[in-house]
């Protein structure tokens, strides 16, 4: 029989450039914060998952294991490290609802987390690239150049998305000034991160750095329960939908590379799981590594028809007092992008407003969420959809 998951509770570093010196310090500072928020004691968890994309950022592997060295009473629960390119923290989540959907687990501690800036930015670039496929994409030199390919064609098909991304960018920088967490607490505004300039350069094709998420250090932590448990936890949020899908690594392999068609089946596939349509939903936390990422999600998952988006966004859709609330915690573009570490984040940033525990942030009606997390350019997929237990 199929137990209903509850996240019971969290904890979250600041994303950033952040003191810790490396990703041990990352994992202890949210593990047994996250275990102490649930109410719940160390020896209450019954498995650990651990999103860390490493691949050269640290020589140090073997990640799982490092929560027992930060929590000595978890060194004999069985732990398990996750790898998915960015979308490496919902792999870590996914891991753990399995775990507790098939009955072998009551409690289970998530970790994600990154330290990126520890290394030159050549060195973290050269990692970034292992993320896409090598043979047809390493050409284009950078993560960027294969979301600037992407704008480009949307260009050629609907027009220049150049003020649907600025406007993104704004959005979520504005949304970040109210994240206590959030790497860049800066309102920059929309005429800033349209226009190229010295402090807005361009980075790859059409994308500005303020189109483009910040290097981070950071870690988030969550404590994942079966529905007895939750019950007498001092608060829940409800896992009610989620789904996985994957695409084609290759971008030019796929049919229509501006459909995002393995994104839109993921997030079509958790909403129906959950019983839910887009209009059900109070807000979402969706990836925009890259503005063209968020600008195309909003097409992929029915917020706008295709070449729409930019017309949906001008209309304050999706800004904070819109239909449907997009990134209310600035999302990557404004909070960061700790690799392991951002699925993790997404998924705290949606259960703190469900619970209103989300501060300056927190939205008048927040009963049900979304969330999505791509792994590359959204070859990995996940979708999930929570709700509110009051």
């Amino acid at each position: 029989m199929v137990t209903s998951p509850h996240i019971i509770g969290w904890a979250h570093t600041p994303f950033g450039r952040q003191p810790h010196e490396d990703v041990e310090a990352l994992i202890a500072a949210v593990s047994s914060a996250a275990v102490e928020d649930a109410g719940l004691d160390p020896r209450d968890i019954d498995a650990v998952f651990v999103g860390v994309y490493n691949n050269g950022f640290s020589s140090q592997g073997f990640e799982a294991a490092l929560v027992g060295s930060a929590l000595p009473e978890l060194a004999g629960v069985p732990a398990t490290r996750v790898e998915n390119a960015c979308a490496t923290g919902s792999a870590a989540i996914f891991g753990a609802l399995d775990r507790i959907e098939a009955g072998r687990a009551r409690a289970v501690l998530v970790v994600g987390a990154e330290k990126m800036t520890a290394i030159a930015t050549p060195e973290v670039n050269r990692i970034l690239l292992s993320g896409l496929h090598r043979r047809t994409e390493e050409s284009v030199g950078s993560f960027a150049g294969v979301f600037a390919g992407l704008a480009d064609r949307y260009a050629d098909r609907y027009g220049d998305p150049h003020d649907g991304m600025a406007m993104i960018a704004a959005k979520n920088h504005r949304n970040g000034v109210d994240n206590p967490w959030a790497h860049m607490r800066k309102d920059l505004g929309f005429d800033f991160c349209a226009t190229e300039s010295e402090r807005n350069p361009r980075v790859a094709g059409r994308l500005l750095r303020t189109d483009c998420s910040l290097v981070s250090d950071g870690a988030a932590a969550m404590v994942i329960t079966d529905a007895d448990m939750a019950r007498t936890a001092r608060r829940a949020v409800a896992v009610r939908g989620r789904a996985h899908v994957n695409d084609h690594l290759a971008v030019a392999a796929r049919p229509d590379p501006l459909a995002f068609q393995g994104a839109s089946k993921a997030f079509r596939f958790a909403l129906e799981e959950a019983s839910a349509t887009l209009h059900d939903l109070d807000l979402l936390e969706t990836h925009d590594c890259f503005t063209i990422a968020e600008l195309l999600q909003y097409e992929a998952f029915g917020i706008a028809e295709p070449g729409k988006a930019a017309e949906v966004l001008a209309s304050g859709a999706t800004h904070r007092d819109g239909w449907l609330p997009v990134n209310v915690s600035g999302g990557l573009k404004s909070k960061g992008h700790p690799l392991g570490a951002t699925g993790v984040s997404q998924h705290v940033m949606a259960a703190m407003q469900l619970v209103g525990e989300a501060g300056a942030m927190q939205l008048a009606t927040a009963d049900r969420a979304a969330v999505f997390n791509m792994g590359g350019a959204a070859v990995a997929n996940y979708a999930t959809v929570l709700e509110s237990v009051r």
